[in-house]
């Protein structure tokens, strides 16, 4: 299983800090689980600037919020990723929602007023288009929250 390292407490997010989740981590006891960071993965610094996917015309780019279009190293960084992915044979994931790599579900809307639209990050939308579930650390518990509780 893939999951998003700063949901696994690893200072990764773009901010410098992590996305520690509880639930998730715990998942490690059950799972095999292969932390991933699509953005260092690309070779982006920590802390970074914020990102945000921007759609014009059915183009998806990425641009931080300094106006800096990140696409290609965040489509190099999903790429990464779904090499690991193929290399352990994963077929589920749980990457951090809203995340322009990682979101699974809502994305923020490109424009830094911190609206969220329906959609995906890169690395959530690849890893999909190749057969992997993608969830988010939210809907993974409740999509399988009988086989959660059998666990515990």
């Amino acid at each position: 299983m893939l999951v998003s390292a700063c949901l696994l407490g690893l200072n990764c997010k773009y901010s410098g800090g992590n996305n520690y989740n509880k639930k998730v981590a715990e998942l490690i006891n059950v799972y095999r689980i292969i932390p991933v960071c699509p953005e260092q993965m690309a070779g982006l610094c920590t802390p970074r600037p914020a990102c945000e996917v921007e759609e014009n015309n059915n183009i998806r780019r990425v641009i931080s919020n300094e106006g800096i279009d990140l696409t290609e190293s965040f489509i190099h960084g999903a790429e990464e990723v779904l090499k690991i992915a193929k290399l352990y044979n994963v077929k589920i994931a749980i990457l951090k929602s809203k995340s322009p790599s990682c979101g699974s579900n809502f994305i923020y809307d490109g424009t830094f007023s911190g609206e969220l639209i329906e959609g995906e990050g890169i690395t959530a939308e690849l890893l999909r288009k190749n057969g992997i579930k993608v969830y988010d650390e939210m809907n993974y518990f409740i999509e399988n929250i009988d086989r959660w509780n059998t666990i515990c």
